[in-house]
């Protein structure tokens, strides 16, 4: 497409904030529509994938990503009892790949800072309704804003403008939901793995080391609690909640020692979301809003930002913005459908209340990840590589030079026995 566009953002997520930045760089006038009052990030951690990792490249900010997440080589699963379910190395895929376990705070501050110029965000703005045929925005007051060429709707998994886009084909929240917490790194002795430790399916914690964020050089770790959703609202008592965490995992209990609960935990629900299309007239659908899923492939932060640099791209490449938008869709669509489908069905193998299942689960998953040919598919999935069934999305080789480069520079991740 030729000139530049007038587009109107909903939401100031990563999915809203690398679209923003992205689109404005491409010489667009871009408004972002903000619910919260103060912008800042929502989450604890997450692990960029490399895919994710493009993404920050294009925007010249995988230097200060490398420099504030921690590099992480393995993801290890075990039971109560210390029987391995999930033991996953990125290097049996490509010795120069690796996962960067990210305090959401550093995402934020780092893709704020990428769009600073004629910037233009409106602050404690919830948008009710959407016009999708005018490009029109309306607020909870009744304010209307635009007309805007675009809408990019990136309101995230809750969204309430979804619907006004594309008609759902699934949009329900999962039964299970998490509590999380930042704490220091300290001494945890697994500085460059995901770990995760389960009780059947019914109970499941993790630890995620993820470096430092701009202003703060503390490393920490992002912890993660597995609760059925409907009693996230209830107060936990203290005793009963470490006692809970200790017979699943004594060390991290020792970890989150010094920990106000239930007052130190964040609560997080999640959605299961799929439509029929993305798009509607100047509309668009962007990250979570267009594409919710379960946290167990843990790709959400990743696939927003592909979804950006997609937008950019077709918006590049098309004649007509019908077309930008159809293409932005049918190549997202591509890369999505078969992370819904795996998040959708791993699922209850590590949430839920069927121990027949999370028994079976500990036996079969470990030999069969073990595979030659299982194991490759499965760090496909696992690293963001992975498009339909037996597709691959190709790194480019600038990123591959510069994680290698990367981790040239930094100490070797120490290499441990398989357990």
């Amino acid at each position: 497409m030729k000139g530049s566009l007038r587009i109107g953002v909903v939401g100031y997520g990563t999915g809203g904030q690398a679209a923003a930045a992205l689109l404005a760089r491409d010489g667009h006038h871009v408004e972002v529509f903000e619910q919260a009052h103060v912008l800042g990030p929502v989450g604890a951690g997450f692990l960029l994938q490399p895919t994710g990792m493009e993404v920050l490249r294009q925007l010249g900010l995988l230097e200060a990503t490398l420099q504030h997440g921690a590099r992480v080589g393995r993801l290890f699963g075990e039971t109560r009892e210390g029987r391995a379910v999930m033991d996953m190395r990125y290097r049996d895929l490509d010795r120069r790949l690796f996962g960067l376990g990210m305090q959401r705070g550093a995402l934020f501050a780092l893709l704020d800072s990428a769009w600073q110029e004629d910037r233009n965000i409106h602050c404690g703005r919830r948008i009710a309704a959407i016009d999708a045929g005018r490009g029109v925005l309306r607020d909870q007051e009744g304010h209307e804003h635009g007309a805007f060429d675009l809408l990019v709707i990136a309101d995230g998994a809750a969204s309430r403008l979804r619907a006004e886009v594309g008609e759902a084909v699934l949009d329900r929240p999962y039964p299970w939901g998490a509590q999380w917490c930042l704490v220091p790194r300290r001494d945890w002795p697994f500085g460059d793995e995901l770990r995760q430790r389960y009780a059947g399916a019914r109970r499941m914690a993790g630890m995620l080391p993820v470096g430092t964020r701009p202003g703060d050089d503390t490393p920490r770790m992002s912890f993660f609690w597995s609760v059925p959703a409907a009693s996230l609202h209830d107060e936990c008592e203290g005793a009963r909640w470490r006692s809970d965490l200790r017979d699943v995992w004594p060390e991290a209990a020792d970890t989150l020692q010094d920990i106000a609960v239930p007052d130190g935990l964040a609560k997080a629900r999640y959605r299961d979301a799929a439509h029929r299309r993305w798009y509607r007239g100047r509309a668009v659908l962007l990250g979570d809003a267009a594409h919710a899923m379960s946290p167990q492939l843990g790709q959400g932060a990743n696939m927003a930002l592909i979804d950006a640099l997609a937008l950019r791209d077709a918006l590049r490449t098309s004649n007509g913005l019908a077309h930008a938008l159809a293409q932005y869709e049918r190549a997202r669509r591509e890369h999505v459908g078969i992370y819904h489908f795996w998040s959708r069905w791993l699922t209850p193998l590590f949430q839920s209340e069927r121990d027949r299942l999370a028994a079976m689960r500990d036996r079969l998953f470990h030999p069969l990840t073990r595979m030659p040919g299982s194991r490759r598919q499965v760090l496909r999935v696992l690293t963001g590589t992975r498009r339909g069934w037996l597709g691959v999305v190709p790194l480019d080789p600038r990123l591959l030079d510069a994680l290698e480069a990367h981790a040239e520079r930094v100490s070797p991740m120490p290499c441990r026995a398989f357990s």
